[in-house]
């Protein structure tokens, strides 16, 4: 009995970091980690290779945008076999040959 409260309690306590996480506009490198769901040593490394966007005032901590994260995240979008049929068939329609 007891252990089930804590669960709950730990599960409470979980959504209510990542709730404030997604209210805070400028993320620490833990919060990072956590936000993208990666290892710190993973995030260390892309942060070292510069394939990763973030700040370092004073060369001190990293910080991170989380709408430049996001932006990151969403960048070399692969599209599906029907988006591609379908931008085919508009530029075929653009250029007056229809497709049969």
């Amino acid at each position: 009995m007891d252990s089930q409260i804590f669960e709950k309690l730990e599960s409470i306590e979980k959504m209510l970091i990542e709730q404030n996480m997604l209210r805070k506009e400028v993320l620490n490198f833990n919060e990072t980690a956590a936000y993208l769901g990666v290892s710190k040593s993973h995030l260390y490394k892309l942060t070292s290779q510069g394939k990763i966007p973030f700040h370092k005032p004073n060369n001190k901590k990293l910080y991170f945008s989380r709408q430049e994260l996001d932006k990151w995240l969403m960048q070399n979008k692969h599209y599906s076999h029907d988006e591609i049929e379908q931008e085919a068939n508009e530029y075929l329609i653009k250029k007056g040959r229809v497709k049969i």
